[in-house]
């Protein structure tokens, strides 16, 4: 059934209207996969953040025409599906890639991120990119870890003292026992 041209239109702007503000997008594609698959797929990806949607390929280099995923039309041809991370840069890579270990099915053509394309074969580094909460816990570490070698130093002398004394007390008890 074709599609009228406001369709079409709000197709498209929702697709760029999300294009706008995600982190990152994968592009698949999806011949031979069956309606349950898909929707597995779909209910995978709505509960990890990540917009899923099949569009047509002209619709879709129009809705990321103006955002950074623009590098992304060159990979647009076949029956493709686009993913958006729209909580963190490796969602939708992530939620990808545990797809592809039961569904051999989906073939990736593209990830971008940062207004650069990048092919197939990174979507396992892509995936592997912290979270953000990930990321904000390694960035408190980085931070932590002067301080507490700092206090650390400084407690350092008064402990040896201690040891110190306490090693003399323990020599002289066993001197006079």
């Amino acid at each position: 059934m074709p599609l009228r041209l406001a369709d079409k239109q709000a197709i498209v702007a929702e697709v760029a209207e999300v294009a706008a503000t995600a982190f990152s997008a994968v592009a698949a594609e999806y011949r031979g996969m069956t309606v349950t698959e898909m929707t597995a797929l779909r209910i995978q990806a709505r509960n990890n953040g990540v917009y899923l949607r099949v569009v047509r390929n002209t619709l879709a280099r129009r809705a990321i025409e103006d955002t950074e995923f623009k590098c992304l039309q060159s990979v647009l041809t076949g029956p493709v599906v686009l993913a958006f991370s729209q909580q963190d840069p490796g969602a939708a890579a992530r939620v990808v890639k545990e797809f592809l270990k039961t569904n051999k099915k989906l073939t990736v053509k593209g990830v971008a991120i940062g207004g650069r394309l990048y092919g197939a074969e990174e979507l396992e580094r892509i995936s592997k990119m912290p979270t953000r909460d990930e990321a904000i816990s390694l960035l408190m570490s980085v931070i932590k870890a002067p301080i507490t070698k700092f206090v650390r130093t400084l407690a350092e002398p008064h402990a040896k003292l201690v040891r110190t004394v306490a090693a003399i007390r323990d020599s002289k008890q066993s001197a006079s026992a």
